[in-house]
């Protein structure tokens, strides 16, 4: 059987993408060997997303994607993975404090009872994890982040917010009385593995599977602004746990994508963290404590003198001619994205890759360089005023970072070609500011 970059097997990177490996096969002792399955399925992340855009090609002669949606969605995956270059998953970390000083049962890891209690386990706290963070203000600041995109695609699926952690490993630590740290490392990174595939349009109904798995159709549904949508299918891999607490309801009309009040910008930090400062400003207007207390742990719809969670008398009514935010832009500025973004990509990867061999120093200056490019295209995109300056700085930076051997392109022969082509582009955004200042001093 061939073998990916990663170590896995197609065979095993295929299942584990669908939940569907063996108890015999992800059973560990200890919680050191559990394999990083997310990293591993990087390359199959890939594949799905090149087989989606093809296959919508085939069908109807057109692209799946904007690059100004993908690149965002592709840009908050990167964003939501780099505390993991510093930190160990919080949920894993405080699930093992937990079982260390507090389990008063040790089922045993290698037997197949376990296993299959850990899958339920793991999937009935993702169902609240995902509930409260639609029914809790505070949380939604965080799990807004992936409903923001307009399109439905599994692009959208990595559209996810770097803060959602700091809240969802509390819902988990009930299981750490019992079950080995081991077999839930396992758990939550299937669980979250199988929720990428869901996210697509190509897959329609599933038959009998539908009563029992979140399937394509059930989560599209979760992804409507339409008034039937909301709050509604929050499973992860299985759809009973909705249909158990009365939160299902079947695809019906069209569903239109995104949020009641979409946000309009492709800037990477006001998609994360734009909803925090909502927040705060609403929290510092309203009167009294009980009002400024309800703003935070209450509904996003809650209002005074409504209910915990509000009603949806505000929503704007969706009509179903609703046009995603495209703003025009050119095609060779389009390009332009598309060629960073792509050569962001090896950087990441290789981060990930070399990380352990890496200098402390070395893994913040390139942190910060992703964060800086992520931003700076993000406000390309946008056509912000100071966009050109920005690009500018990074561009700098990125030269530097190429000479210094801190960056290294994806094949070596390709070192003078990426540092001209880093140094035309400090060129081209300092003639844009150069071009800008003239035009406004002759208006002046």
């Amino acid at each position: 059987m061939a073998q990916v970059e990663t170590g896995v097997t197609f065979s095993q990177g295929a299942r584990m993408m669908f939940y569907l490996m063996s108890p015999n096969e992800t059973s560990f002792s200890d919680v050191h060997d559990v394999p990083l399955y997310v990293e591993q399925a990087t390359p199959f992340f890939i594949g799905l997303v090149l087989l989606e855009i093809l296959v919508v090609w085939m069908k109807t002669g057109n692209l799946l994607y904007k690059i100004n949606d993908g690149t965002t969605s592709l840009s908050a995956g990167i964003l939501s993975r780099l505390p993991h270059l510093f930190v160990r998953s919080l949920e894993v970390s405080s699930y093992i404090y937990v079982w260390n000083n507090f389990h008063i049962l040790e089922l045993p890891w290698d037997s197949a009872w376990t296993w299959w209690l850990a899958f339920l386990g793991v999937d009935f706290g993702y169902y609240w994890v995902h509930r409260c963070s639609h029914e809790l203000n505070i949380l939604w600041a965080a799990h807004q982040v992936h409903h923001s995109s307009e399109y439905y695609s599994l692009t959208t699926a990595l559209r996810q917010s770097v803060t959602q952690q700091c809240a969802s490993w509390v819902f988990y630590l009930p299981m750490a009385l019992v079950i080995p740290p081991s077999i839930f490392a396992v758990h939550v990174q299937f669980n979250l593995l199988y929720q990428f595939w869901i996210h697509t349009e190509l897959i329609n109904n599933l038959g009998p599977l539908e009563w029992i798995l979140n399937t394509p159709s059930h989560h599209r549904v979760h992804h409507g602004r339409n008034l039937y949508c909301i709050d509604k299918n929050y499973g992860g891999t299985l759809i009973i746990w909705d249909r158990m607490f009365g939160t299902f309801v079947p695809e019906g009309d069209r569903v239109v994508y995104g949020l009641t009040h979409p946000i309009n910008t492709f800037e990477i930090l006001s998609v994360q963290f734009h909803y925090y400062l909502y927040l705060w400003q609403q929290v510092f207007r309203a009167d009294g404590v009980a009002h400024k207390l309800s703003i935070i742990f209450k509904g996003p719809s809650w209002e005074p003198g409504k209910s915990r969670l509000g009603d949806h008398d505000n929503v704007p009514k969706v009509t179903g001619e609703e046009v995603p935010h495209d703003p025009k832009w050119s095609p060779a500025v389009q390009a332009y994205v598309h060629v960073h973004f792509l050569l962001l990509l090896a950087v990441y990867t290789n981060l990930f890759d070399t990380q352990h061999m890496l200098s402390q120093t070395s893994v913040l200056v390139l942190t910060g360089y992703i964060l800086l490019t992520l931003t700076s295209l993000g406000y390309i995109i946008d056509q912000r005023p100071n966009a050109a300056l920005l690009e500018t700085v990074r561009c700098v930076l990125a030269l530097g970072l190429l000479r210094l051997g801190y960056v290294t392109p994806v094949a070596s022969q390709l070192t003078l070609t990426t540092e001209v082509f880093a140094g035309l582009s400090v060129l081209y955004w300092a003639a844009q500011i150069f071009t800008k200042h003239s035009e406004q001093k002759k208006s002046h």
